[in-house]
């Protein structure tokens, strides 16, 4: 079995969760290789090695790097054709999703996104899927030659081989249509951890009280070494930037850790969190819904209990 993973990259550096699905093509076993578009560091390539792949293809043609679906889906639908790849593996994110359904029309492939296990084939192709916002699972067969497999993040387990990828050269001819589309500008998120790419988030709702107050949640998210997210209510009020919201309309988290602070836990907000390993509520409410949600329960007045906590962990460090 040949496996091609389209990995992604900001700034030069490859996403976290491309590192997974690179993982999961590994775990799957046969040969894997990566394929990188646009400008992406030598060093970050070759690492790759390290996680599974054993080759890395690198379309490294500037025009590449502003980020045009179609063309990204001729690049990686050639590639899987020069490779032999009879399954594309890749993140399931805002990239991923239209690339994927893109590149399944190119090729002809199967394609299940949410993917949270590896495949099953013992008898077929089959494997398990995350619906309805998490809350249900869905085992779907696949029947096509050719299949895509977008992850869900934190669905495969991270090793380190202590390898390193040999970085190829792959600059397929590209018309102009590939390039009909133009983006005309690209809003990017602020700060030093991207809610999508996190592993511990804190996060604030209107118990805040506005956002003079948000000082406590920066505070503790830095003791963390977590991202800031908040409520639909408090970036429709203007509080906090829009690309902060946590929900079902927002930003759909999958932490290790999600902290909600004086959150009530609306089940628009559940459905973007709910896939967090854990989950600590802190609100004086003792009656808010996000309560029976969570793992951990703090009753109690936030402004009594983050600057507490915060100072807490610091110690503790």
């Amino acid at each position: 079995m040949a496996t091609l993973v389209f990995v992604e990259s900001a700034d030069g550096k490859i996403k976290k969760t491309s590192i997974e699905a690179v993982a999961y093509a590994a775990a799957m076993g046969g040969d894997v290789t990566a394929i990188a578009l646009g400008a992406v560091d030598q060093a970050e390539l070759e690492n790759l090695g390290n996680f599974g792949a054993g080759k890395v293809l690198h379309a490294d043609d500037d025009k590449l790097n502003a980020g045009v679906i179609q063309a990204y889906a001729t690049v990686i639908a050639k590639a899987m054709e020069q490779t032999g790849a009879d399954t594309l593996v890749l993140a399931n994110s805002s990239l991923g999703a239209p690339v994927s359904a893109r590149v399944s029309i190119k090729v002809g492939a199967s394609l299940v996104s949410n993917v949270t296990d590896l495949p099953d084939t013992s008898a077929g192709f089959k494997v398990r899927r995350s619906i309805y916002t998490g809350k249900a699972f869905a085992n779907v067969e696949l029947t096509s030659d050719k299949k895509i497999l977008a992850i869900k993040k934190n669905a495969a387990e991270v090793k380190e081989t202590g390898g390193s990828a040999a970085v190829e050269k792959f600059n397929p001819e590209l018309g102009d249509g590939d390039f009909a589309a133009t983006i005309t500008a690209t809003d990017k998120a602020e700060g030093e951890i991207l809610l999508p790419e996190a592993e511990l988030v804190v996060s604030g709702g209107r118990g805040m009280k506005g956002p003079e107050n948000w000082n406590m949640i920066e505070d503790l998210a830095k003791e963390l070494g977590a991202a800031t997210g908040c409520s639909k209510p408090v970036s429709d009020m203007g509080w906090r930037p829009h690309h902060e919201h946590v929900g079902q309309t927002g930003v759909k988290v999958s932490p290790q850790l999600y902290v909600a602070v004086g959150i009530s836990g609306a089940i628009q907000h559940l459905a973007g969190v709910n896939s967090s390993k854990y989950i600590v509520v802190i609100n004086k409410d003792p009656e808010a819904p996000f309560f029976k949600a969570a793992d951990y329960g703090i009753v109690g007045d936030a402004f009594e209990v983050v600057p507490k906590l915060t100072e807490a962990i610091k110690a503790a460090k």
